[in-house]
């Protein structure tokens, strides 16, 4: 089975790495060239990816079955619907299904429509006028959130972008000005996770949870990138996440897909459900339509197993053999690596030399992104994310720490987020979750005794993957 793959990151040479794995021949298509992508490619051809037709023509040259693309832009900019139109089956939404991400007003008034739930409280004002009665009215913290695409980093939170209440509205005011729409968001207390599923005619699967770090710096401080890494637990949920939490996450993305098809938009393809879990439960942030990077990442990692390929073309043609949802019981932590300044001013151009075969014998993976071959075993860092470096293990903080110990191997300047995946940095979450369910409970160090994997956060213990 031959896949035409579109985009040139990270993200896009861990679905290429998974589809060979499971045998298939990968044609890429993507603006940049990409070392891991192009090593794995029968042709990697270089073309803008959000041209339709000509991807299309493409796809008909190499004799492709299945397209899968990875990043958002094409997807809103209609390139499955020229596919689709030429014969292609893509895993992907048509334009009009995208919009669940490429418009997030359009994605609210939606699941308000339709009465879908777990939402946060939201107004979109028109005006600028508007914009101040909302500020006044609003009552609490707030998230200024631009209507449109903005590779996770147009999102402004109080007490992290902005202080005062007016500084947040002249942001939106300032998007409003330039022809765009704005959302604001209630500042939700909680901890975000993400929960991917393919979405099919026959159903809707699930993936393995995933919390995602999209701060440019560690501690969570510094501005929103499009994330610097992300870690998954063995047993598919989260240190702080139940089952019961995650599937009444489940249940949002259920009626959310059938509330597309209530007004007609078929979908087929990855439907990525960001959400905060709160004192009440889970609430939506916002909808993906399409793998999350890094979050994408760590899933695929552990699909090794399985027919990646016929699950793909599953997807694509409207129906999947649950038989291949096959994901191993492992935790994963991804860190990416990227040029120093990054998130604010990246400084681009820096070389990196890494022994990418050392790195694999200690159990870590190497994925490229956004960098150019310079030379053997060395490559050139762009303005953007530059190498995914991921670790298996049993519990997270020990994927974690193989990661730090796989950075032996890169020499060069690059800044990579060193907190993900470690103890203490688990730890703070799950109390971070705890208080919150138990509102009044005073702050302890975890206990010394754990409950079994997954188990919801309470006082009796912390999920045994926290510890080890």
């Amino acid at each position: 089975m031959r896949f035409l793959v579109v985009g040139g990151g990270a993200r896009e040479h861990a679905v290429a790495a998974a589809l060979h794995r499971s045998g298939a021949e990968v044609v890429v298509a993507s603006a940049n060239a990409n070392p891991g992508l192009d090593a794995i490619a029968r042709r990697a051809v270089r073309t803008d990816p959000n041209d339709g037709p000509r991807l299309a023509g493409l796809a008909r040259e190499e004799r492709v079955d299945v397209a899968v693309i990875g990043p958002e832009a094409p997807l809103a900019a209609g390139v499955a619907d020229a596919l689709r139109a030429h014969g292609v089956a893509v895993v992907g939404p048509d334009r009009a299904a995208a919009r669940i991400e490429s418009s997030k007003l359009y994605c609210r008034e939606l699941l308000e429509r339709r009465r879908v739930g777990g939402q946060p409280k939201w107004v979109a004002p028109r005006t600028v006028e508007e914009v101040d009665r909302a500020v006044a009215e609003f009552g609490r913290p707030f998230v200024v959130k631009p209507d449109g695409l903005t590779a996770g980093k147009g999102v402004w939170v109080q007490g992290s972008d902005f202080t005062d209440a007016k500084d947040g509205g002249m942001y939106a005011k300032s998007l409003l000005v330039q022809g765009g729409r704005a959302l604001l968001e209630e500042k939700l207390d909680g901890e975000e996770f993400s929960l991917m599923a393919f979405v099919t005619d026959s159903g809707v699967y699930p993936m393995p949870a995933v919390q995602d770090f999209k701060r440019a710096l560690e501690g969570n401080a510094g501005g929103n990138t499009g994330g610097m890494g992300s870690y998954s637990q063995r047993d598919h949920l989260l240190p702080f996440l139940s089952a019961d939490d995650r599937d009444r996450a489940l249940a949002i993305l259920v009626r959310s897909v059938d509330a597309m098809r209530a007004e007609g938009l078929a979908y087929r393809g990855i439907l990525y459900g960001g959400f905060m879990l709160t004192a009440d439960g889970p609430l939506l942030l916002e909808f993906n339509a399409r793998f999350g990077d890094p979050e994408g990442i760590n899933v695929l990692t552990l699909y090794e197993e399985g027919d990646f390929g016929a699950l793909l073309a599953g997807v694509a043609n409207g129906r999947v053999d649950p038989n291949l949802l096959e994901f191993r019981l492992r935790s994963t932590v991804v860190k990416y690596l990227v040029p120093p300044g990054y998130g604010d001013r990246p400084r681009s151009g820096g070389l990196l030399t890494l022994d990418a075969g050392a790195i694999e014998s200690a159990g870590v993976h190497v994925l490229y992104g956004s960098v150019e071959a310079a030379g053997p075993a060395t490559v050139r860092l762009t303005s953007s994310r530059g190498i995914a470096l991921v670790g298996e293990a049993s519990a997270i903080h020990e994927a974690s720490h193989r990661v730090e110990s796989a950075l032996a191997f890169v020499k060069g300047e690059y800044y990579v987020r060193h907190d993900i995946g470690t103890k203490d940095d688990l730890a703070r979450r799950w109390e971070h979750v705890r208080r919150l369910r138990v509102p009044g409970a005073k702050t302890s160090p975890l206990p010394l005794s754990v409950a079994a994997p997954g188990a919801p956060p309470s006082s009796a213990g912390a999920p045994e993957t926290l510890l080890g």
